[in-house]
């Protein structure tokens, strides 16, 4: 019924290959608490309302896919919105594990491929470059399918709206890239790859013009939206590998 911390911490490490990543921040464990874990949330930001949560749910531990530090934040103080986030951690003891790239990009159980298997893709690849590491995954669909189904098909996945960029929406679709989050410009590398449709989380203006001039069906189904799927897998890798309780705690974020 219990976990060592740094059990937990060496078993997402290795499992995540955070190593392979030269990321934005630190993967791993970001803020360290009690020695012992009985109770875990999982969530994909670690923001106020989520903590909280956490807190009152009374959880050793918390694993979220965006944590706490960011290299373009710079060295920052403990104040204001970021203390009301830091402060119940500390006070309540807990840990907070948080895994950035390592998650996007996972073939088995990161946030692409768990979107890829819900829409049927096959032939999956790693897709997309961070620094030499793939940040998404690319495949072929099992059935090709029109650009405004599939625009149907992941607002019921994601249950989000979702935005599509298309020359043609009543196109065919073959062939699908994707890379969660805010990676709006990502579709550029479809193109040379021969890449029917690329989805995200996020489209700036211009990429809505750039991409469907180029020939690139483009999706946006929401930063959260698409990247909620990743610690839920990892929610239930940890529950098979530990008998421990697990809870996961959603998001309201729209965008």
């Amino acid at each position: 019924m219990a976990v060592k911390r740094n059990e937990l911490e060496n078993f997402l490490n290795t499992t995540l290959n955070i190593h392979d990543f030269r990321d934005y921040g630190p993967n791993g464990l970001q803020v360290e608490g009690k020695e012992t874990i009985e109770k875990i949330a999982f969530a994909v930001s670690a923001t106020q309302d989520s903590i909280a949560k956490a807190v009152r749910w009374q959880a050793d531990a918390m694993v979220v896919h965006h944590g706490l530090f960011w290299v373009f934040h710079g060295a920052r103080s403990i104040s204001g919105p970021f203390a009301k986030r830091v402060k119940p951690l500390i006070t309540s003891d807990m840990n907070l594990f948080g895994y950035h790239l390592p998650l996007d990009a996972h073939p088995q159980y990161g946030n692409a491929s768990a979107i890829a298997k819900k829409i049927e893709l096959k032939e999956l690849q790693p897709f997309g470059d961070y620094k030499g590491s793939p940040t998404g995954i690319k495949g072929q669909f099992l059935k090709p399918i029109k650009a405004n189904e599939l625009s149907e098909k992941l607002e019921n996945i994601l249950n989000h709206s979702v935005m599509l960029s298309s020359p043609n929406a009543n196109q065919v679709l073959h062939s699908m890239a994707i890379i969660t989050g805010g990676a709006n410009s990502g579709w550029q590398e479809c193109v040379p790859q021969g890449i029917d449709s690329y989805l995200t989380g996020e489209m700036s203006e211009h990429d809505w013009h750039e991409a469907k001039e180029s020939g690139i069906h483009m999706f946006a189904g929401g930063h959260n939206a698409t990247e909620q799927f990743g610690v839920q897998m990892l929610e239930d890798l940890i529950k098979e590998n530990f008998d421990i309780e697990t809870q996961f705690i959603p998001s309201e974020n729209p965008a």
